[in-house]
């Protein structure tokens, strides 16, 4: 993994970037200026992506932007509509003391074997998370089906955002269940690499929202599950449905997708509960036997997203990522997980 760090202290940004082999790159960028307004601070990301596709990333597209907002009522309205790359915005306040982060996910056209395809912000009109949530996931489920292809075969992640997770997190798992019971996701078949945590859309109506990545190309061996048993439970004893981590085998590489990681073991229980640092450790723990289960190791990282449960456990948290991954692209958030005992979590993506 190729990993640069820019700062541009006249353009306004920081920019740190993991490439790999040419294929694949995955840029965070954040403001230089911790105390520019909101609108500062999206201008400033925005030329600095543009600055670095005119030069160190020439050659590469964005697939996918996620704006992490502090205040995404007051500050969704500011974020560049952009008809070329699919776009999340998201309340998931970054803990750097900044406005706005944000996350670009990028590619090279090295084979047209496959397609890659990318949805933000799937939003629903029904009054409660249950109801939101079917109605997301059908249309989703829908507009892929017009291309002939299904969720089951050709999805391989999501990022479930959840307004006040603690009270309507049970509606999306519910509906999640049923959907996939019917789609033929089961626990002897195979469910979705996928994060389910807290997060605010602009809109204090809408209690979900959805991200997609679909991927057409590879035949079902090409796809593995990880499961890492030695350190992780299989989600459905606890009632919900999806994948600890899916490695795609493409022809040139394999992407890594791990999905929300906490701090848990292989009964289904909590690690460490009130310990932050204990819980980070584990954390961390659990990842790298999901990584090892592909055949990676934490220098196949090329980005992280962090979610913690109490700003007061930013530095505690802060410290051990700067001091165990101080290359990785990455940003801490506030954002409660879904089960109140766990403190942080962690997603990540990774190649070999």
């Amino acid at each position: 993994m190729d990993y640069r760090l820019k700062t541009d202290i006249e353009a306004g940004y920081i920019a740190s970037t993991a490439e790999f082999a040419g294929m694949e790159c995955h840029v965070m960028l954040e403001p230089y200026d911790k105390e520019a307004s909101a609108s500062e601070c999206v201008s400033c990301l925005e030329n600095g992506l543009k600055s670095l596709l005119e030069n160190s990333l020439n050659g590469f597209r964005p697939v996918f932007k996620r704006w992490f907002l502090s205040d995404a009522a007051c500050q969704a309205d500011l974020i560049p509509h952009d008809d070329t790359c699919a776009t999340s915005v998201i309340q998931q306040p970054p803990m750097n003391a900044s406005k706005a982060v944000l996350w670009v996910w990028l590619m090279k056209d090295v084979s047209d074997r496959y397609t890659y395809s990318f949805k933000g912000n799937i939003l629903s009109g029904k009054e409660d998370s249950y109801g939101q949530m079917r109605e997301i996931f059908e249309d989703y489920s829908e507009s892929i089906k017009e291309k002939g292809l299904n969720v089951a075969e050709h999805c391989a992640r999501t990022w479930i955002y959840v307004r006040d997770v603690d009270v309507n997190y049970a509606g999306i798992v519910k509906a999640r269940r049923e959907l996939f019971d019917d789609w033929g996701l089961k626990a002897d078949t195979h469910y979705l690499a996928s994060t389910g945590i807290n997060g605010l859309t602009q809109d204090h109506r809408n209690l979900v929202s959805m991200d997609t990545y679909t991927v057409t190309g590879l035949k079902q061996s090409d796809i593995q599950y990880l499961h890492a048993l030695e350190n992780l439970s299989p989600t459905h004893i606890y009632g919900v449905t999806f994948e600890r981590g899916t490695a795609l085998h493409f022809e040139d590489r394999t992407q890594i997708l791990i999905s929300g990681t906490a701090s848990i073991d292989k009964e289904g229980q909590i690690v460490a509960p009130g310990d932050i640092t204990r819980q980070t450790e584990r954390t961390f723990e659990n990842i790298k036997a999901l990584l090892a289960e592909a055949g990676a190791g934490f220098e196949s990282l090329a980005q992280m997203i962090v979610y913690i449960r109490d700003t007061a456990d930013y530095i505690k948290v802060e410290s051990y990522i700067s001091e165990h991954f101080p290359d990785v692209p990455k940003v801490i958030t506030w954002a409660p997980v879904c089960r109140p005992g766990w403190l942080v979590e962690v997603e990540c993506i990774a190649y070999i």
